[in-house]
């Protein structure tokens, strides 16, 4: 299982998790199987890519994000692509992915989600 962070650099477990999650610089996924961390670029059109990060991500075999928070867009296309979201993370990777596996982050839904900055009204994340 592959669990994704929006992240602002390459530190891995000990980078901070993006508060905004369309514009992380990073992603970072952590394969619990083997334990490997492997950042990637955000080269989402949020900066100036192509697609969006629930496509970025599902391309490299995600199975959860964690996050401090997204847009009901994003989780509904998160959902679309078998991808499970749970919002409520910050600090650290290696905290935020603590506090998950503990279950004590909420899953997201399209009804819990961020509700700042236009999201879910003609903008993504």
């Amino acid at each position: 299982m592959k669990v994704a962070f929006p992240t602002y650099g390459d530190r891995g477990l000990e980078d901070e998790i993006c508060s905004h999650f369309g514009r992380a610089y990073t992603f970072t996924i952590v394969d619990l199987e083997t334990g490997s961390v492997k950042v990637i670029p955000n080269t989402s059109e949020h900066m100036g890519g192509v697609g969006l990060p629930p496509e970025l991500l599902a391309k490299e075999g995600v199975n959860v994000v964690v996050c401090s928070n997204l847009g009901p867009r994003a989780v509904e296309m998160f959902e679309s692509l078998g991808i499970e979201v749970y919002i409520g993370a910050f600090g650290r990777v290696k905290d935020a992915l603590e506090s998950w596996r503990s279950g004590l982050l909420p899953r997201a839904s399209k009804f819990r989600t961020c509700r700042e900055y236009g999201h879910g009204h003609g903008h993504f994340m």
